[in-house]
């Protein structure tokens, strides 16, 4: 997204008022979909731990843009806005065509509820938005937790989340790093390497 394409206008967001569905809520919201969707961020490496390992205030997922439309299909009876820039605008905006986070709400109530990211893809491959050349299958880098969750496998999140580490990402590099594995260390490591060079996690992979 370049801040310079968003159009003029939108809401600004201050505080919005969250109370996210937990993952699991939201694959049976998503049952029968057929999308290649899945958890990300904090909670995709939380699911990857098998626990619950601190607060979320949000539930983020992630779906290939060619298929947003079956999801928005699947929660019909809730509201999305297009985010961008720390401003909010409706679907049909214009907005929707250069960013790639939407936010569903709760009709009435106005809480939202779910923050879907649009992501880019080439059918059955995703790509990673910030350096189109990093590609891998879907088949790959989606996992499956023992409750049915989809979620994102790890080193693609916390590749993600190297771009501005807060200290919460920060912790959850921390938290997941002995229980990742050599191969998804090595790949993490190049990816970072090739988006960030001289990134302190590079070490401690």
């Amino acid at each position: 997204m370049i801040d310079d394409q968003l159009p003029a206008g939108g809401i600004e967001v201050v505080d919005p008022p969250w109370d996210a569905w937990q993952p699991l809520e939201v694959a049976q919201r998503l049952a029968g979909v057929d999308v290649a969707w899945c958890v990300v961020a904090g909670w995709a490496l939380d699911l990857f731990r098998g626990e619950t390992t601190r607060d979320h205030d949000d539930l983020e997922i992630a779906v290939p843009c060619g298929g947003f439309g079956l999801v928005r299909t699947a929660l019909a009876g809730f509201e999305f806005e297009v985010v961008g820039s720390g401003r909010r605008w409706p679907l049909d905006s214009p907005a929707f065509g250069v960013t790639y986070q939407t936010w569903v709400r709760e009709p009435g109530t106005g809480v939202y509820r779910l923050d879907v990211f649009r992501e880019p893809h080439d059918a059955g491959t995703w790509i990673y938005r910030r350096d189109e050349s990093i590609r891998r299958p879907y088949q790959q880098i989606i996992m499956t937790s023992p409750d049915g969750v989809p979620y994102l496998a790890p080193e693609i999140v916390l590749l993600f989340k190297a771009k501005h580490p807060r200290a919460k990402d920060q912790s959850d590099f921390a938290g997941v790093l002995p229980v990742l594995g050599p191969i998804r260390r090595a790949w993490l490591a190049a990816a970072l390497r090739r988006t960030h060079p001289g990134h302190r996690w590079i070490t401690a992979l």
